[in-house]
């Protein structure tokens, strides 16, 4: 017999799976949305999971977790946003990010040609100045990675800088990572020079090594785009 938590769960109508991304890409609202995500759909259903209602062995079993006595593994302490340019996965931390917005057309700014800036944006019915991290880094947007199976969609990061907001286009995401501060390693040093003076440290994950670039060097060098 299934507990009422997995009965609200089997309730949920799990389109992305059957229509979706993750189906046979039919859904109508893809075009619109481009990944399930996005959609109100699976926001609404992701709404309904966590307001399910639980019984008494959801509980129990909840309680049992966390009478267990704390383990001295090392504790994941901070989080980033993991994305990727070209052919580098990078991240910054999740405290400076507003959202993520589909790709769209920068519009150019007469008169303005500070490195990285592309121009502006509109999302949401605001503008947001739109800068290239790959022009900032020194790094060759133009080279992709091996195709792994997945999906890859260019986004819009929004981000911001002691009240200022920006819009920042990559390639890839592939979302937020929580890690262990005292596992980060140093940068490796045939990384280009252009790059790796906004890295604090580099961070193994699946495979990947992802650089961790300075909230506060980079917020010092978006502000500038605009000056």
């Amino acid at each position: 017999m299934m507990t009422i938590a997995e009965q609200s769960i089997q309730d949920i109508n799990d389109c992305w799976n059957r229509i979706g991304v993750a189906g046979d890409h039919s859904c109508e609202k893809l075009q619109q949305f481009v990944h399930c995500r996005n959609c109100d759909v699976y926001a609404g259903a992701a709404q309904r999971n966590l307001q399910r209602p639980v019984d008494a062995a959801y509980k129990q079993e909840w309680a049992a977790h966390f009478r267990q006595a704390e383990d001295n593994r090392v504790q994941l302490d901070s989080s980033c946003l993991v994305f990727r340019i070209g052919r580098e996965w990078l991240a910054l931390p999740t405290s400076v990010f507003l959202s993520v917005a589909p790709q769209a057309t920068p519009h150019r700014l007469p008169h303005r040609n500070a490195r990285g800036l592309a121009g502006v944006v509109n999302v949401g019915g605001k503008l947001y100045p739109c800068i290239s991290l790959a022009a900032m880094l020194a790094v060759d947007e133009t080279e992709e990675v091996a195709r792994t199976g997945r999906h890859t969609f260019a986004r819009l990061l929004l981000v911001q800088w002691e009240g200022q907001p920006y819009a920042l286009p990559v390639a890839d995401l592939h979302g937020l990572l929580r890690y262990a501060s005292a596992s980060v390693q140093p940068p490796a040093a045939t990384i280009n020079k252009g790059l790796s003076r906004f890295l604090t440290g580099v961070i193994s994950h699946d495979g990947m090594q992802i650089g961790c670039l300075d909230a506060g060097l980079l917020g010092y060098q978006l502000a500038r785009t605009l000056r």
